[in-house]
């Protein structure tokens, strides 16, 4: 214990001196004003998701591990120079894995690529988010240091029971008043994981909260005639559904390696006790989803072997990014989903997307329109990368 105790004191001062360098880049911003299309007529997405830093920090890997994945973040960036705006899309940080006295401050790290291209970023937090020794609250707390996060807290609950990162951000013309916005953001958090804390290492349940449905069910009946985008950690179970009716490599571009992937409410019971294979406890959420006029998709991570998109109900495309961090479970290859919209797009309800790759090439180009998953693409390599290997 001795050594996990001296190895964290070098790396927290390490640490301490990034946090300074952040310092010094953040004085020179300004405040960032409401999201807003560019003056072309396109407002472009970098979603970042399962970056998992933090892991065994007393270990060399663990830090060869996290500056492997602020290169990926960099690459990404970088190849992606129109990003109006960086998600977040939850597991930022392996709590199960962090200290308590300077988990959150793997936030600098994960955030400094984002400061130093002066961009901005909006968070979900995922099942990893939550431990004994990592508090949602407290990586909410570190995020909002800073002003370029746009993450939000919009539900208030007792003990978190709904959990934190559940908002909206609207998307307004490029110049002009902020009346209306074109374009709607919204963000759940999916929860799960364990409780902050609690020795007895509670499970949190892992499906969005009722109190979640009913906020969004009542926020987007005040915008019924305008398009949004939602992002969510842990897919719905009607991902898995369609998983199991088959994804098409040439019609749903993507790698399909995690099978059957795990879904919210996986591992919960219908009585909400833990031991079944799945409780139904997103159907609320998914019924609401299927509802929400002009809702063109849902984008999600979770399952670090997934990367493709399908048309769920011949109405709201179901979306995986791309994993992007170094931590956790597998060696697919890192990147971040790409989500183009245009203001002309909006008017058929349509939105590009594609993968970004480390490599810097871009995979996975899709139109989610109207004959999305009729129309035929390129398949997309199942490659792999780790840091101490070739590819196959």
């Amino acid at each position: 214990m001795g050594q996990v105790t001296g190895s964290s004191i070098s790396w927290h001062s390490a640490n301490h001196q990034q946090h300074h360098k952040l310092a010094r880049i953040i004085i020179s911003n300004q405040e960032f004003g409401p999201l807003r299309f560019h003056q072309d007529g396109t407002f472009h997405i970098s979603i970042l998701e399962d970056l998992h830093f933090g892991e065994n920090a007393w270990e060399p890997w663990g830090p060869r591990q996290d500056q492997a994945s602020i290169k990926v973040i960099e690459t990404v960036l970088d190849a992606e120079p129109a990003t109006s705006l960086v998600v977040l899309n939850g597991d930022l940080i392996t709590g199960q894995n962090v200290l308590r006295e300077n988990g959150t401050h793997y936030v600098d790290q994960i955030v400094s690529p984002i400061i130093q291209r002066n961009l901005t970023w909006a968070s979900t937090y995922g099942n990893h988010d939550s431990d004994l020794n990592l508090s949602r609250w407290d990586l909410y707390s570190r995020e909002k240091r800073y002003p370029n996060s746009r993450t939000e807290v919009m539900i208030s609950s007792f003990i978190d029971e709904a959990g934190i990162t559940n908002y909206f951000l609207p998307v307004y013309p490029s110049s002009g008043p902020t009346d209306t916005p074109l374009l709607i953001l919204y963000f759940f958090d999916s929860r799960g994981g364990f409780d902050y804390v609690f020795q007895s290492h509670k499970a949190l349940q892992n499906w969005v909260h009722p109190r979640v449905v009913k906020w969004f069910k009542q926020t987007s009946s005040k915008f019924p005639d305008i398009p949004s985008l939602a992002f969510v950690h842990i897919p719905p179970n009607a991902t898995l559904v369609l998983q199991e009716e088959g994804v098409n490599p040439h019609h749903q571009p993507g790698i399909n390696q995690d099978v059957p992937l795990s879904q919210q409410g996986q591992g919960w019971c219908l009585d909400g006790t833990e031991g079944c294979d799945y409780g139904g406890q997103d159907l609320e959420f998914m019924q609401v989803l299927i509802d929400t006029p002009g809702l063109m998709a849902l984008f999600f991570g979770h399952d670090h072997g997934n990367s493709w998109c399908k048309k769920w109900d011949n109405r709201v495309n179901l979306c995986f990014g791309q994993r992007t961090g170094y931590g956790g479970y597998g060696q697919w290859v890192r990147g971040g989903r790409q989500v183009l919209v245009t203001i002309d797009g909006l008017k058929e309800r349509e939105v590009d997307t594609w993968i970004r790759l480390e490599t810097g090439e871009a995979v996975g180009q899709v139109s989610l329109n109207r004959t999305y998953g009729e129309d035929r693409y390129k398949k997309v390599k199942d490659d792999r990368t780790c840091l101490d290997c070739h590819q196959p």
